[in-house]
């Protein structure tokens, strides 16, 4: 969380769920997960990417396998009958993931996961980022986060920039929508946030 402007803070938000329908059985919901640092341990200061439940799930089951000694954060549990409907539900689980990665980004031993930040900051595949981090892509960790490139508006920055109207596109699906969502309150951090992210490819 960002306690100070003038110390080290890393910042991170879990927002704007959406509906992912893949066919007539299967839908599910993706998340944005916005970050803002100032840290030495991140090389990307600000970036944006959505992740759906079942990669937090994945996440945390690699940092536990790659730090032991560790007791992780839980996650919100899984339930089977999750209703897709139900914006208490989603705004349950959205609270209960932003708490995750705020006790994992506030664990110093995880900041040099490499899977943490292709998580944070890459729109990687889970297949892609256990690749990556294993030095099996043409690609390294580094390069994979710089594709990741945009420029993404928070909080503190809002009252030094004026943005015109222009659009906001969703790494997963690759479809537009206006800049200037209306997000979802989480906690005390209930605000309207303008961002603009341009995924590489």
């Amino acid at each position: 969380k960002n306690t100070s402007t003038l110390s080290e803070f890393i910042s991170v938000w879990v927002r704007d769920p959406q509906v992912h329908k893949e066919d007539f059985w299967n839908t599910h919901i993706t998340y944005e997960i916005c970050l803002h640092t100032n840290s030495m341990c991140f090389r990307k200061k600000t970036s944006c990417v959505r992740r759906r439940y079942s990669e937090f799930v994945w996440l945390r089951q690699k940092l536990q396998n790659n730090a032991l000694l560790i007791e992780l954060p839980k996650l919100p549990r899984g339930n089977p009958f999750f209703n897709l409907n139900s914006d208490f539900q989603i705004t349950q689980r959205m609270r209960g993931l932003q708490h995750f990665l705020e006790a994992v980004l506030q664990t110093p031993l995880l900041l040099s996961d490499s899977l943490l930040h292709l998580f944070l900051q890459s729109p990687l595949s889970i297949a892609k980022m256990d690749a990556c981090a294993q030095g099996q892509t043409h690609y390294t960790v580094a390069q994979a986060i710089q594709r990741c490139v945009g420029y993404t508006r928070f909080p503190v920055e809002e009252q030094h920039q004026e943005d015109d109207s222009k659009t906001c596109c969703d790494s997963d699906c690759e479809r537009c929508v206006p800049l200037g969502l209306k997000l979802v309150a989480l906690g005390n951090k209930t605000k309207s946030h303008l961002y603009l992210q341009v995924m590489g490819h």
